[in-house]
């Protein structure tokens, strides 16, 4: 399952999801916000979702992971504004072995940071900001979901 979530992640909670007497593997991705960025220094960010097509999106690369021989995998991504430190998305996955586990974490993060509308504003030490690694493009989603009506 994929999430959305505008409160801190709770890592604990995401591994008892995912745990299940058949796992024999349990393989965790944690991304923090960081205080640099293409050598600038960041005081901190905003995470901002197109939701109904993140959601949508994100449970279908949950679903294609399935692919790997997984037995279970949850992904929560979180929206707002986030300082120095804090947890921007968590990937958990189980599996009878260690090899699915990972190469299925790896694919989930990897699919979500390519394919989800989920954009990145830094904020600089000089107060300046500035959208970053933007798969998507942001003016272009967020008018298609304010003419389809769709929560952004």
């Amino acid at each position: 399952m994929f999430t959305l979530s505008d409160t801190p992640i709770d890592a604990d909670a995401l591994k008892r999801l995912v745990n299940t007497q058949e796992a024999g593997a349990y393989v965790a991705f944690e991304g923090w916000v960081r205080n640099h960025n293409e050598g600038q220094a960041v005081t901190g960010l905003e995470y901002e979702a197109y939701e109904a097509l993140a959601v949508k999106e994100g449970n279908k690369i949950i679903d294609e992971a399935q692919k790997f021989s997984i037995l279970k995998a949850h992904c929560v991504h979180r929206t707002g504004a986030l300082k120095i430190g804090d947890m921007a998305v968590m990937v958990v996955v189980t599996s009878a072995h260690r090899k699915e586990a990972f190469a299925a974490c790896e694919f989930i993060i990897d699919e979500i940071k390519k394919r989800l509308p989920i954009w990145k504003r830094e904020t600089y030490v000089d107060g300046s900001t500035s959208w970053v690694n933007c798969a998507h493009n942001h003016e272009a989603v967020h008018e298609t979901a304010q003419a389809s009506g769709a929560k952004s």
